[in-house]
């Protein structure tokens, strides 16, 4: 066994499994071809093949030159012999290479060296190469072409952040070369699959199984945070019996969903998951049942709730990614994903570590729309728990942050939803109106948008209609820290009188953030309407323990309801509970120290 610095060159070729499925002879045949023609060039630079397999191979060298050298003449002729082929025949390579200390065993090689190599491979655009910078430092003034900075990337079980240098063929002909950490956030986000939803009934129920994976497809693509593959990418795995981690090698998926329908009778089960196909692990599942009768109503009625859970499942296992590297340079996107990790854990101390995050997100680029919305959100949310002051600059910066989040990404959903609420809350009910109503025809799935017309309707007073699309918004997006459905159905019922309900909604708050303000303040009114005197006035202690300063004027002095019976009714109850009035001011007697008489 031996111990040694060596470049390590890794290929394999992209599409491969689909290609052996439609032709296996034809693209074995065809991958001996052009590895045979390769064989030269690794030669010519001094490399070494230690390792072949079905679609690449493993290859070191002694010099980082040459073995950067080596692959981008490798890639420059696959892309020459390709132009001879017809779409359908096109073999592309993908290539990583990397320098590092690996150990040499009976003519094999392991170590770190090597797993960072395979990993950059899988980084590689097909046809492409990706470098590690080490081994880019060393060998780029040596090199006739230019290579793009891909920024850093966190490969699966390497501890480490590897900063990645990437080029392909033609990519610096006629420009400069570009740093890829400018480009917009979508570019650099997870890529999710939906694989056709298997039909465990008869063969003629295979259209809604298709259907339902169709429609899926289209509403998780109405959101912006990650991508989603097009149906013609996925169906043809349709029964084709390859294994999840295949496939999303196959199509570079971050994530698949994947499920199946069974039919009996009037009855229609569907199951669903979200996967991690590199580790299999399985993020969320879910199931539902539902009588069959308009067939076209109940499709819609699973893709609604299907979207809605799966989108904030992927946006935790996004946000968990960077919290276990701490001491990287870090990107805009890379930082706003570390802020949304904090936001995920509802502490104060989290709280504040995701608006610092947000904010270097946004100073390091302006353009990021996402992280321009989710600093608006949290901010008023800070309101709403009691952690930040309520001052007409916040809600000014709230404001500039939604409308930000607007201009710069037309098609969110989210940023319209952002800038209905802070229309709303500022007492603007028509214009709330029409940016939520905005935000729903551009994501009919979007029950934050839903919500948020809901937030206008309370506002403007309409009760009633508030609670019917908080309601829908919380039985299907009950799990989005986004929102807080629960506290606002506890205030519709109140100021309808209807406090028993109040309650429920405000306990059901209460279980996802005990300490949060509005929560505590709505169930200490409530139980105070109903006459239970003792249970408010201990709802009242434990809303003074956390919120020593705070008063009915406070809790008042900035609501915008257009409907003035309402204010009254709340500061009502407010005040039948017990919470002071107004600030008190302890004065000291002037007889001290003496002898009271």
């Amino acid at each position: 066994m031996e111990r040694r610095l060596a470049a390590i060159v890794c290929a394999d070729v992209a599409g491969y499994a689909r290609m052996m499925g439609a032709d296996e002879a034809g693209t074995h045949a065809a991958f001996k071809a052009h590895r045979s023609a390769i064989h030269p060039i690794i030669l010519n630079h001094g490399g070494r093949v230690v390792k072949s397999t079905g679609d690449g191979f493993l290859i070191e060298f002694p010099s980082v030159v040459g073995a950067i050298e080596s692959a981008i003449e490798m890639q420059l002729l696959m892309a020459e012999r390709n132009s001879h082929l017809p779409a359908d025949r096109v073999m592309e390579f993908r290539v990583g290479v990397n320098m590092g200390d690996v150990i040499f065993d009976e003519g094999e090689v392991f170590g770190d060296g090597v797993n960072t190599a395979v990993r950059l491979e899988a980084a590689a655009q097909p046809g492409g190469i990706a470098v590690s910078e080490k081994a880019y430092l060393e060998a780029n003034k040596h090199l006739k072409v230019a290579f793009v900075n891909g920024g850093p990337f966190r490969f699966k079980n390497i501890e480490e952040t590897i900063h990645v240098w990437t080029w392909s063929p033609g990519a610096d002909k006629g420009r400069e070369p570009r740093s890829a950490a400018g480009l917009p956030g979508q570019y650099r986000t997870a890529i999710v699959g939906v694989l056709p939803f298997v039909n465990l009934s008869d063969e003629s129920d295979d259209y809604f199984s298709d259907g339902l994976a169709e429609d899926l497809i289209h509403a998780l693509s109405l959101q912006s945070f990650f991508r989603v593959l097009s149906r013609n990418s996925t169906f043809v795995f349709k029964n084709a019996g390859l294994s999840g981690r295949l496939i999303a090698r196959e199509i570079d998926a971050s994530y698949l969903i994947q499920g199946s329908v069974r039919r009996s009778g009037n009855k229609v089960r569907v199951t669903a998951e979200l996967v991690t196909p590199e580790s299999g692990e399985q993020l969320w599942v879910g199931r539902y049942d539902r009588d069959i009768g308009d067939l076209f109503a109940v499709q819609d009625d699973i893709t609604a709730n299907l979207c809605t859970a799966l989108i904030p499942e992927i946006y935790r296992a996004e946000a968990s990614v960077p919290v276990r590297f701490v001491n990287t340079d870090l990107t805009a996107w890379d930082r706003f994903l570390r802020g949304l990790s904090h936001y995920y854990r509802p502490t104060k101390a989290d709280y504040e570590t995701s608006i610092t995050l947000f904010r270097e997100a946004i100073a390091l680029d302006p353009g990021l729309a996402i992280a321009h919305t989710y600093l608006g959100t949290i901010l008023l949310q800070g309101i709403h728990f009691g952690w930040i002051r309520n001052t007409s600059l916040l809600w000014d910066e709230a404001m500039t942050l939604a409308e930000a989040g607007v201009r710069l990404d037309p098609r969110a959903s989210f940023s319209y939803s952002l800038l209905a609420y802070v229309h709303a809350m500022q007492g603007q009910v028509e214009a709330g109106m029409e940016a939520a109503e905005k935000a729903l025809r551009l994501n009919s799935y979007d029950m934050g948008a839903r919500g948020v017309l809901g937030v206008c309707h309370f506002v403007k007073g309409s009760h009633r209609e508030a609670i019917d699309l908080f309601s829908i918004a919380a039985q299907r997006g009950n799990s989005d820290p986004r929102y807080q459905w629960s506290v606002l159905s506890a205030f519709s019922h109140y100021l309808l009188g209807q406090y028993d309900a109040s309650l429920s909604w405000a306990r059901e708050s209460h279980y996802q953030n005990p300490n949060h303000l509005q929560c505590l303040s709505i169930q200490a009114a409530a139980l105070a309407q109903l006459g239970r005197t003792a249970e408010a006035a201990d709802a009242v202690a434990a809303l003074l323990r956390v919120y020593p300063w705070m008063t009915v004027e406070r809790l008042i002095s900035n609501l915008r309801w257009s409907n003035p019976a309402d204010v009254a009714h709340y500061r009502d109850g407010l005040g039948k509970a017990g919470i002071p009035p107004t600030k008190l001011t302890l004065v000291e007697p002037r007889a001290k120290f003496g002898t009271a008489t």
